[in-house]
């Protein structure tokens, strides 16, 4: 598996369709370091990752030698790794609720330190999936800027898979103009073009530039 060679056709197929430069989280989870390797060396500093006991001991010691990395969470983060994953994380792209927005204000308070969030949106508002609801997500926001300091710099969303993507990051990027925010994760291997197009600044992407995953 050639990873330099895989992230650098994403690089120019992103190229071909925006003069924007969005960021790449390279979507590390499962793999072992020495696998990612190549890219960190390549000079890459975006990476992600959906369980924080798996981060935490992946890019710990790898952290504390390139201080530049910058670690996403892109998973569902629950209360009792709060504390954990404030030590590990620059960003995360999960908060859906506002017991773990209180939680989160709380900790950082405690550690003294303060990173960067996207709301999650259950764009089609799905039971089975993550995410605040469309028709909640105003009453959040305000929520979030009055009884937190989070520094809440976006929106993420997951379109459902049987649905054209095109239609909901439109609609993510209406709310996030309409509420101001400046940053948008939107789009995986299979729809990042259609994210970028739609105005993402972050996408998520895995298996295009590591391959499929087998576990």
């Amino acid at each position: 598996m050639d990873i330099i060679k895989n992230f650098t056709n994403v690089l120019n197929e992103i190229k071909k369709c925006t003069d924007t430069n969005p960021k790449i989280i390279a979507i590390s989870k499962t793999y072992d370091l020495n696998y990612i390797k190549p890219l960190i060396n390549f000079g890459h500093l975006h990476y992600g990752e959906n369980r924080v006991n798996e981060a935490s001991l992946k890019w710990s010691d790898e952290i504390k030698k390139n201080s530049n990395l910058k670690i996403h969470l892109v998973g569902k983060l629950q209360s009792n790794k709060i504390k954990e994953a404030l030590k590990i994380f620059s960003y995360i792209h999960s908060l859906d609720s506002k017991k773990l927005a209180i939680l989160l204000d709380e900790e950082q308070n405690k550690q003294k330190i303060s990173i960067k969030y996207f709301i999650q949106v259950n764009i089609g508002n799905e039971n089975q999936k993550a995410g605040v609801m469309l028709d909640d997500l105003d009453d959040f926001i305000v929520f979030c800027k009055l009884k937190t300091k989070l520094n809440i710099i976006g929106l993420m969303c997951i379109p459902p898979i049987k649905d054209s993507p095109d239609i909901h990051f439109k609609r993510l990027s209406e709310l996030a103009k309409k509420n101001n925010f400046s940053e948008l994760s939107m789009g995986m291997s299979n729809d990042y073009i259609s994210g970028i197009k739609n105005g993402s600044t972050f996408v998520r992407i895995g298996s295009a530039i590591f391959g499929e995953r087998f576990n």
